[in-house]
C-alpha cells in the first residue's frame, strides 16, 4: 500500500494516476475527501490532526509526501515522519524543493530542510526530490494570455530548468516503486534554462498570436500580494525567491531526470503544446455570425 499525501495538487493526482495504472494499491490522503474521484483509495487526513495521520498511515508500506508552499511544511513534515516511524512504514518519498540546505535564506529551503533532516535519520528507505520551477506556474498567466493582456515578470532574464510535473510525478513512483533509490536526492530539471521571456515566445509560437510581457518591479508585486491577502512574511519571502531567480541563483540544470526515468524530461515547448487549451482565447458570441 502506498499513501499519497497532497493527493489532489497536480503533482498529488499524476502520481496516484501513475501508481493504480501499474497495479499498485493507493491510498490518496486529502483533508476533504468528500466529492473527491481518484483510481484509489481516498482517505481523510490533516496535517494539523495526528489521529487522522494514524488513520491515513496505518498499513502502508510506503508513502509519498508534500505539502502545499508555505511556513507550515516543517510542522506538517514533522507530523507526519513521527506517524512514519509509528507505523512502521518502510519507504518514504518527500517532495522539496531545488536549493535547500544551499541556500537558507529562501523560504523554501528554510520550509524543507527540516523535514529532510528529520527524514534521513528516521530509519526509514527514503528519497528526497528537489524539482525546480514548474512548467504549470505560467497557468498563472493563462487569464492574462486569453484576455490579450500583458503577462507579469518579476525574475527579468533570470533563467531556470523549468520542468514538467509529469515528469517529477514519473520519477516520484519510480522511487516508491523500484530499488536503487533509497538514500538518494534528486534535483530535478528540465532540459533547458528558460526566461520568462523565452516561456513567453514559446507560448506565442505555440499559439499562433501575439502576446506581451511586462516587468514587474519587484516591491510593487510585494504590496500587490499583501493587498490580495497574503501575509508580509510569505510576501517578502517570496520576493526573496524572484530576486534570487533574476540574478541567476536557479539557473541550473541536472541530469537526475534522465538518470532516473532514461529518458530525457520533456521540453516547455512539449508541455505548452499538451495545455494550449488553458491559453486559447474565447471566442465571442456571434463571432462567427
Amino acid at each position: 500500500m502506498i499513501l499519497v499525501t497532497g493527493a489532489t495538487g497536480t503533482i498529488g493526482t499524476e502520481v496516484v494516476r501513475l501508481l493504480a495504472e501499474r497495479g499498485e494499491r493507493v491510498r490518496a490522503m486529502t483533508r476533504k475527501p468528500e466529492g473527491v474521484s481518484l483510481p484509489a483509495e481516498v482517505v481523510r487526513g490533516d496535517f494539523d490532526d495526528r489521529d487522522s495521520l494514524d488513520d491515513a498511515v496505518d498499513g502502508a508500506d510506503a508513502v509519498f509526501l508534500l505539502d502545499a508552499p508555505g511556513p507550515w511544511i516543517e510542522r506538517h513534515d514533522l507530523a507526519m515522519l513521527d506517524a512514519v516511524r509509528s507505523h512502521g512504514v518502510r519507504r518514504v518519498v518527500k517532495l522539496s524543493a531545488i536549493g535547500t540546505g544551499e541556500d537558507t535564506a529562501l523560504s523554501t529551503s528554510a520550509w524543507h530542510l527540516p523535514g529532510e533532516r528529520a527524514l534521513r535519520a528516521g530509519g526509514t528507505d527514503w528519497t528526497i526530490l528537489r524539482p525546480s520551477s514548474f512548467a504549470t506556474n505560467t497557468l498563472h498567466w493563462a487569464a492574462d494570455i486569453r484576455a490579450g493582456q500583458p503577462v507579469p515578470n518579476l525574475t527579468g532574464d533570470g533563467t531556470q530548468g523549468v520542468i514538467d510535473p509529469r515528469d517529477v510525478a514519473e520519477v516520484a513512483v519510480a522511487a516508491l516503486t523500484a530499488p536503487g533509490h533509497a538514500g538518494r536526492t534528486y534535483t530535478l530539471t528540465g532540459p533547458e534554462l528558460l526566461s520568462a521571456p523565452d516561456q513567453v515566445e514559446i507560448l506565442r509560437q505555440v499559439l499562433g498570436r501575439p502576446i506581451e510581457i511586462v516587468d514587474v518591479p519587484l516591491e510593487a508585486a510585494k504590496e500587490q500580494m499583501i493587498r490580495a491577502g497574503q501575509d508580509q512574511e510569505f510576501a517578502e519571502g517570496a520576493i526573496r525567491g524572484q530576486r534570487f531567480i533574476a540574478e541567476g541563483g536557479n539557473a541550473r540544470l541536472t541530469d537526475d531526470v534522465t538518470a532516473v526515468l532514461g529518458r530525457g524530461a520533456r521540453t516547455y515547448a512539449t508541455w505548452a503544446t499538451d495545455h494550449r487549451t488553458a491559453f486559447d482565447m474565447p471566442v465571442a458570441q456571434g463571432e462567427f455570425g
